[in-house]
C-alpha cells in the first residue's frame, strides 16, 4: 500500500495550490518538490478560484490567519468541490482563539475536505466545537501515547464518522482514520518539534498524496504521515557533531527526496485498528 501511494506521487507529479501560512510557506513548496509533486502558491481572493482550477488539489492551513485569506480559503475550497479535487485542512491553533475556531468551524462547514490533519488539541475543537471539551470522550488526553492509545483511536474514529472526512491527528503516535479503520504509525523523532513547520509540511505532502491516490485518502494520508516520520528518523541520523535545528529542517526535506518507495515499506512501523 505505503509504496503504491509513493508511486502514483511520483508518477503523476501532482500540482497543488497551497493557501498557507507565511511561517513555512517556503518549506512546504520545498517538501512538495522533494516528494515529486508541483507547488502553486496564491491567497488573493480575487486569483484563488482559477488557481485551484488549473491544479489537481487544494491545501489549506490557518496557521497565520486573517480576514483577508478567510474569504480566499472559502472560495478555493468550494471551487475544488466543484471540480471534484480533493481539499486538505490543517487547522493551526484552532481553540487557541476565537477568531481561529470559528474560521475552522465554518470551513468544516462549508468545505468538503478529503482529509483534515491536526494535533489531538485541534481536532478535539473541531469534533466539539469550541475548545472547552465536552461529551464522552471529553476524557482524551491532548497527546497521544500508549497508555491512551484505544481511547484516541476511538475518539479519532468517532470525529471521522461525525465530519465524514479521513482525519490524521499527529504526535508521538500518528492516528490515521477514516471512522473504520485505523492506521497507528510510530514513526518520526521528538527533535521534529525542534523545527518550525513539519506539521504544516505534512499537510502539504498529503494534500500531494491524496491529489495522486483520490481514491484512496485514507491510504494516502497514512502513506503522508509515515513519509514525513521515516524522513525525521533519516535526518536525525545523518546530523552531525556541528549540526542543529537549521540543518534538521534541510536534512527532513533531503530525506524526502531521496526516499524510495522501498525505503519507506522498509522502514514504515505501521499497525492496523
Amino acid at each position: 500500500m505505503l509504496k503504491t501511494m509513493m508511486a502514483n506521487v511520483k508518477k503523476t507529479r501532482p500540482l497543488v495550490h497551497n493557501i498557507t501560512n507565511y511561517v513555512t510557506v517556503n518549506d512546504c513548496a520545498n517538501i512538495l518538490l522533494a516528494c515529486g509533486g508541483s507547488p502553486i502558491m496564491a491567497d488573493d481572493a480575487e486569483e484563488v478560484e482559477e488557481i485551484t482550477a488549473v491544479c489537481g488539489g487544494l491545501n489549506i492551513n490557518i496557521g497565520t490567519l486573517n480576514r483577508r485569506t478567510i474569504e480566499a480559503m472559502l472560495l478555493a475550497g468550494k471551487k475544488a468541490n466543484e471540480l471534484g479535487h480533493p481539499v486538505v485542512l490543517d487547522p493551526v491553533g484552532a481553540g487557541a482563539s476565537r477568531l481561529r475556531t470559528e474560521t475552522a468551524l465554518s470551513l468544516v462547514k462549508n468545505v468538503k475536505f478529503a482529509v483534515i490533519r491536526g494535533n489531538m488539541s485541534e481536532i478535539k475543537t473541531l469534533a466539539y466545537g469550541s475548545g472547552t471539551t465536552k461529551g464522552v470522550d471529553a476524557d482524551v488526553a491532548d497527546s497521544v501515547s500508549e497508555e491512551n492509545l484505544d481511547d484516541a483511536v476511538v475518539f479519532a474514529k468517532g470525529v471521522a464518522k461525525k465530519l465524514k472526512t479521513v482525519i490524521a491527528i499527529t504526535g508521538a503516535i500518528d492516528i490515521v482514520t477514516d471512522g473504520e479503520k485505523a492506521y497507528c504509525i510510530r514513526n518520526g523523532h521528538p527533535m521534529m518539534s525542534a523545527v518550525t513547520g513539519t506539521g504544516c509540511q505534512l499537510s502539504a505532502l498529503t494534500a500531494a498524496y491524496v491529489t495522486a491516490n483520490p481514491d484512496t485518502p485514507l491510504e494516502a494520508a497514512a502513506a503522508a504521515v509515515t513519509v514525513m516520520g521515516l524522513a525525521g528518523e533519516i535526518a536525525y541520523n545523518r546530523l552531525g557533531e556541528a549540526d542543529g535545528n537549521s540543518s534538521y529542517r534541510n536534512y527532513i526535506i533531503d530525506a524526502v527526496f531521496r526516499m524510495s518507495p522501498e525505503q519507506l515499506a522498509e522502514g514504515a512501523k505501521v499497525e492496523v485498528r
